[in-house]
């Protein structure tokens, strides 16, 4: 994966507002760098910061990150966790220009365009988290994880995975074998139970006010806008009954789309929510969109009118060719 003789400085790059699975696979890649090749310099940087929880995380393993990536200068450039270049947004342009190789690691579905920039791509999107990805690399290498090497992909396991709801028996063999690396489970989680601010509860209230309701045939899908807190409002949305839950924002002439469904919703439609949804929305607003089954988001132009009109329409026609999925 990297030259030895030639690679000394290394770039990890997170999607903004990075979660614990984004930095915690970050940390967790950086320090197998390290073991592998002392002498490598490794920054590691979240595109615009990363969420409340992972700041949490980052001072709990007194983790180093940056705000300026010194890109110009790295032999080499990890996206992790991050499928489309419009997720690293001030950056996505000195990236595509870059003439420095790409690699990708990821468990989502990837945007052609940065496939198409990527000079190698290790994606899995049957694996749960790319934290798990990151910990295969580990046992390929016989290399043992340290104690807070092995927090850190605890951390971002449990987050994508919903505090293991949607693990497989995979994940659940990995997770065994972190707490052998010294991960003690119950003070784990409690990083995870971080309470919420009073302006990410006025987002989600707002979001439930504004709500368009639309049946389709069985189904319940909602769209709504709020000015921050798009991916909360979207799962609130699920919690409140809507089989699907689209929630839009704007914010310095950019609009973000935050989708979520519900696994009923998946399993029996087969909409894929990053690949059949959000990747064509994003094409469409002039941007780039993608994710996973149930989880998924894009960002480009336009405003909540147009984003929420092509949204129903995308949901209508994928519906349509499957009729037996609206009873």
């Amino acid at each position: 994966m990297l030259d030895k003789a030639k690679a000394k400085r290394v770039v990890l790059l997170c999607h903004r507002n990075a979660d614990p699975d984004a930095l915690g696979s970050a940390y967790a890649f950086s320090q197998l760098l390290n073991t592998v090749q002392s002498n490598l310099e490794v920054e590691v940087a979240p595109a615009q910061g990363a969420s409340k929880i992972s700041r949490e995380l980052i001072k709990a393993i007194h983790m180093e990150i940056t705000s300026s990536p010194r890109l110009e200068n790295a032999d080499v450039i990890f996206l992790l966790d991050t499928s489309t270049i419009e997720q690293l947004g001030p950056w996505k342009s000195r990236v595509k220009a870059t003439e420095k190789p790409i690699i990708v690691i990821d468990h989502h579905a990837l945007h052609p365009e940065t496939e198409k920039l990527a000079q190698l791509t290790i994606i899995h999107e049957e694996t749960a988290s790319t934290c798990e990805i990151v910990y295969q690399m580990y046992k390929e290498a016989k290399i043992q994880p340290s104690k807070k090497t092995a927090q850190a992909l605890f951390w971002g396991i449990a987050f994508d995975t919903k505090h293991f709801l949607i693990a497989n028996s995979t994940t659940f063999k990995t997770i065994a074998e972190l707490v052998d690396y010294g991960v003690d489970v119950k003070e784990a989680l409690k990083l995870l139970r971080t309470s919420m601010e009073s302006s990410e509860r006025i987002s989600r209230v707002k979001a439930a006010k504004r709500l368009r309701l639309i049946r389709m045939g069985a189904w319940l899908i909602t769209v709504s806008h709020v000015s921050s807190f798009q991916s909360s409002a979207a799962r609130a949305l699920i919690s409140l009954g809507a089989h699907v839950a689209v929630v839009c924002g704007v914010k310095d002439g950019e609009v973000h789309i935050s989708m979520r469904s519900s696994g009923t919703f998946y399993e029996e439609t087969g909409i894929h929510l990053g690949r059949d949804i959000a990747k064509p929305l994003g094409e469409y607003i002039k941007g780039m969109g993608g994710g996973h089954s149930t989880a998924a988001g894009a960002s480009g132009e336009g405003g909540f009118s147009v984003v929420s009109d092509k949204c129903i329409t995308l949901f209508r026609e994928r519906l349509m060719k499957n009729p037996s999925s609206q009873t």
